[in-house]
């Protein structure tokens, strides 16, 4: 288990910019590169301790291992090339997915620092 882990742990360093740009395509004579905001994270647990005897189980079961992991991907726009140049295109429904809780949770700080 403790390979695996080290194993995962060393190559996530190189996930970031492979996860959050798309592959570049061509639509209309304009080149997009899609971008978007990657969280991920991994989990893992071991015990080798005795668990004492009581009503939920014999002496001496307390073994166990565990991992997990998840995450997510919210598409936040893409770039274009154009002729006019390159610019940004924000994506406006994961722009507010992100802006209202970040709006709420600067106003509730700020609320309870003024307190």
């Amino acid at each position: 288990m403790t390979n695996l882990i080290e194993n995962i742990a060393d190559r996530v360093p190189g996930w970031g910019a492979k996860l959050a740009y798309g592959e570049k395509t061509t639509l209309d004579g304009r080149d997009l590169l899609p971008v978007a905001l990657v969280v991920f994270g991994f989990g893992a647990g071991e015990g080798s301790g005795d668990k004492p005897a009581d009503e939920s189980g014999p002496a001496g079961s307390g073994e166990g291992q565990g991992g997990g992991g998840g995450g997510y991907a919210i598409p936040v726009g893409a770039y274009v090339a154009d002729a006019e140049g390159i610019r940004f295109r924000a994506n406006p429904i994961a722009v507010m997915a992100v802006a209202v809780p970040l709006v709420w949770a600067a106003g509730w700080a700020l609320s309870r620092a003024l307190r």
